[in-house]
């Protein structure tokens, strides 16, 4: 099981991300930010220390009680008879503790569960850290597509700015039209600037997560008009039962059943004894001497250690039972999400899109004809523009849904290694 988490866990996210040909420059791939962070982020190192110590505290827990070795002396530095040490007994004893009630074999077993708790840990925590890789690799690669949208509409101002230059010079427009022209082009070009600018401290939001503050590396081409298909939801629901989170719940109730058995073997009595040689110094005569302890009412003195593992015990069934109602609650806004997404994306390249495309052709004819005004067909490259953010708004939107679901069942779902969507905006 372990294993195909982990598997699952270096595959989020893939499928929202084509890889760019090698080329000299190397941009970076989602791969390539995965093994960077989960080879340096401190998160997952730390775990590794405390596996060694669940190690440690289960060697710990595998040892008998000790033997103990007591030397005793009597009757020293006395007065009189006793004076110096003439009288004195000196006793060697050899001492230990006979466990009783499986008490080793509970112990061990306690320690040994106790074990798989850190690697749970980490896998719960690899799988946010790869989630959020993800994110912040969309994010910057959606500032990319962004500028990539401004520098088309930057182009069609110009050819704007240009066709109402020529109009003017031709005595046609007013001395107003090219000026509101070019005063749209140099927003367009501003915003070009900023998406720049934003590009760039996404890449770096991005190299925080392995350590780096750089920002002057590119990305792998990244296909944002590809959608995801949409995952049948009861397929997702019964994947939840084996994430990583509802596996600690799971494991914790072995740990705390494996310490019930702990408690419930305190039941049972443990016998200290003793025995060892006792030197009288007086005719040097020896002795044999022992001792045998039992302590009483182990039973009652038990009962409220078990008592409060077994409140425990159905105190975790309960906080099981709520957290996967919550899992269950955020995978279905994740999947509602993803499906209010495609649906809108669809609808905008299908339906949306290509008549605005119409009507800006038609719009640019008539202005060149004569026909009609330049704020018509700024208005609709303003439109078509709009609409292209929009499209690419929800195409992020179904992919961090996406991630969201595996991030939650820690499965890898598809995206259609290709799409006739149309282009990446």
């Amino acid at each position: 099981m372990m294993y195909a988490i982990r598997a699952a866990l270096a595959a989020v996210g893939l499928c929202v991300f084509a890889p760019a040909p090698a080329n000299t420059a190397m941009p970076l791939t989602l791969d390539d930010a995965f093994d960077r962070v989960i080879a340096t982020h401190p998160d997952l190192e730390a775990y590794r220390f405390a596996e060694a110590a669940r190690l440690a505290e289960a060697d710990q827990a595998r040892q008998s009680p000790p033997r103990r070795v007591e030397l005793d002396a009597e009757n020293l530095l006395g007065s009189g008879a006793i004076a110096g040490v003439r009288s004195a007994e000196l006793t060697l004893s050899l001492s230990s503790v006979i466990e009783r009630g499986g008490k080793l074999a509970a112990r061990s077993a306690v320690a040994e569960l106790r074990i798989e708790g850190p690697e749970l840990l980490r896998e719960a925590r690899r799988l946010d850290l790869l989630a959020e890789v993800a994110r912040r690799f969309l994010d910057a690669a959606a500032a990319e597509s962004l500028a990539a949208l401004s520098r088309e509409d930057l182009v069609q101002r110009e050819r704007m700015a240009a066709a109402v230059a020529d109009r003017h010079r031709a005595g046609i427009e007013l001395a107003s039209v090219p000026l509101a022209a070019e005063a749209a082009r140099l927003r367009v070009a501003a915003e070009l600037e900023r998406q720049l600018r934003s590009a760039a401290h996404s890449r770096r939001r991005l190299a925080v997560l392995w350590g780096s503050s750089a920002e002057n590396y590119s990305l792998a081409t990244v296909d944002l008009g590809r959608l995801p298909e949409l995952p049948d939801y009861r397929v997702l629901t019964g994947l939840l039962s084996q994430t990583p989170a509802l596996l600690q719940f799971a494991h914790e109730t072995r740990v705390r059943e494996a310490r019930l058995q702990l408690a419930r073997s305190a039941a049972a009595t443990d016998i200290d004894w003793q025995i060892g040689l006792r030197r009288y110094q007086q005719g040097s005569d020896w002795g044999l001497v022992g001792s045998v302890s039992i302590p009483l009412g182990n039973v009652r003195r038990s009962l409220p250690g078990v008592q409060i593992i077994e409140a425990e015990l159905a105190q975790i069934a309960f906080e099981r039972e709520g957290y996967q109602r919550a899992l269950e609650a955020t995978l279905a806004e994740a999947w509602g999400q993803l499906d209010l997404a495609i649906d809108r994306a669809e609808r905008i390249e299908n339906d949306l899109l290509p008549a605005l495309m119409r009507a800006a052709d038609a719009a640019e004819r008539s202005y060149r004809a004569g026909a009609s005004s330049h704020l018509e067909w700024a208005q609709l490259q303003s439109d078509i523009i709009q609409t292209r953010r929009e499209r690419l708004d929800v195409s992020l939107a179904a992919h961090r849904a996406l991630i969201e679901l595996q991030r939650l069942t820690g499965q890898t779902l598809s995206v259609p290694a290709s799409s006739d969507r149309g282009a990446t905006p």
